[in-house]
């Protein structure tokens, strides 16, 4: 049992170099963006950004997940999954070309003519790099993943100042810097991995019907992340404006806070999924989901407390009042985790088309709720319609995962723990500032005790651990 718990810090380890740099270091340069771009700068940039995520997995037929699969898979040929896997991204890249183009002449939407080019270079940059990335880590080359995610952050630093200050290029210099990010981190998984010899010009047609297979049900689950996470962006933009947009966008920079544990432990959680689904890991998954939902109860308890400090640190001018709607956010985050750490039970059992329904049934929700929620109390109600969904999804992954593994969790003490936070939001907005902090403290002393067992039981194994 001691050595999946190894395997899979280890891979965190690796993994929180590399989204810290990444993640925390992008968020410490916020208060450039909101002081450098405009609301409505900042808003087109997150719609060209949001709809190249659409059409990443619509375009790629979401093969960059089946590249992480099967070259996990020993019994498979690498050379012939991460062919197959380029294939798919240059009929990809031909088709956004076709797409860019079609629209250019035609002038079908006006928005996505003022820089074709930059999003153009962002998609298919970002494609290659999330393909290489996802083959590196079936290869379980965590070492080089964590070092290209470090000179991505590096690249992305830089440049945002370079060309944000030094030459302010405005947001042509944010699309530079942004696209480069993913380019370095291509560039060098290439090289260090000399991906050039596991290419071929002859694939398996066997082995690319199977990851087709396997890949099409997960198009309708990332459509359903897409609508989940952005899809509120283009409501608000639709009925409150772009400028409206921008503030609710950047937003969602407290909740990356919550984000990067999340981006870190799944990405490492992955590996450990499929290594124990064959094997007696039920204890191994109960273990970790409470010790997951443990700390993302609590970390969430502690950013909802100080997301008017932290707006009032990073957000400059108009952006000040995203504050309002980063809680529920946050709150999204951690029932987004969960579902995450559940769809990698379903990964590993290669059932795709559980993540799929779970999924797909969040995102209809979604957009229903979305469109009446901002219509009569604005973008705050995008974010509650947000949290919605994703509730949503993690009951309905929760009730399937259980039939395939036994996880064993205290499901009420749970619940009783998130409508605590759900209050906290609510009171945040209500409270006067000086009662405002104390109740906010109370609530989080609450949260500790009702988790008390399961600290004191981590604290157990570490004081095992270093007495070893």
């Amino acid at each position: 049992m001691l050595g999946k718990y190894k395997y899979l810090l280890k891979n965190m380890g690796l993994m929180t170099i590399s989204s810290f740099a990444s993640k925390i270091l992008s968020f410490l340069l916020v208060p450039l963006y909101t002081t450098v771009l405009t609301t409505q700068e900042y808003g087109t940039y997150d719609l060209y950004t949001t709809t190249a995520f659409l059409l990443i997995p619509l375009l790629s037929a979401c093969i960059s997940d089946a590249v992480l699969r099967f070259t996990l898979d020993k019994e498979k040929s690498p050379e012939d999954v991460l062919s197959i896997g380029m294939l798919f991204y240059l009929r990809a890249c031909i088709c956004v070309l076709v797409l860019v183009a079609i629209n250019y002449m035609f002038g079908i939407i006006d928005i996505f003519n003022e820089y074709p080019i930059f999003f153009l270079l962002y998609y298919c940059l970002c494609l290659l790099s999330d393909i290489l990335t996802q083959f590196a880590r079936g290869l379980e080359k965590i070492f080089d993943v964590a070092v290209s995610g470090i000179l991505s952050s590096v690249t992305t630093i830089s440049l945002n100042i370079v060309l944000l200050i030094v030459f302010p290029l405005g947001i042509k210099g944010y699309f530079i810097a942004n696209s480069s990010a993913f380019g370095i981190t291509a560039l060098y998984l290439i090289f260090r991995l000399r991906i050039w010899k596991y290419l071929k010009c002859h694939i398996s047609k066997c082995l690319k019907k199977e990851m087709v297979t396997y890949s099409l049900p997960l198009i309708l689950n990332q459509i359903g992340w897409w609508i989940n996470n952005v899809s509120d962006r283009y409501i608000v933009t639709w009925l409150c404006g772009t400028a409206a947009n921008g503030i609710y966008s950047v937003a969602y920079k407290i909740p990356s806070l919550l984000s990067v544990f999340q981006t870190i432990f799944n990405q490492a959680w992955t590996l450990s999924a499929v290594k124990e689904l064959d094997e007696e890991g039920s204890q191994f998954y109960t273990s970790i989901y409470k010790l997951y939902n443990c700390g993302m109860v609590l970390v969430c308890s502690i950013l909802i407390a100080g997301d008017k400090i932290i707006a009032h640190v990073l957000f400059a001018n108009d952006f000040y009042t995203a504050w309002e709607y980063a809680p529920y956010l946050m709150l999204s985050v951690v029932f987004g985790s969960l579902s995450g750490l559940l769809g990698g039970i379903f990964t590993a059992a290669k059932d795709s088309k559980i993540i799929a329904r779970t999924t797909a049934t969040g995102a209809g929700v979604n957009t229903i709720l979305n469109i009446v929620f901002v219509y009569f109390v604005g973008p705050v109600g995008a974010a509650i319609a947000t949290l919605i969904s994703y509730v949503l999804v993690w009951g309905v992954r929760l009730r399937a995962a259980k039939k395939l593994v036994s996880i064993n969790i205290n499901l009420k003490r749970d619940i009783i723990s998130y409508i605590i936070l759900i209050i906290q939001s609510i009171c945040l907005s209500v409270n006067k500032r000086s009662f405002m902090y104390i109740f906010e403290m109370i609530t989080f002393i609450v949260l500790l005790f009702i988790y008390s067992n399961d600290l004191k039981a981590v604290i157990r194994k570490l004081r095992k651990k270093i007495g070893k």
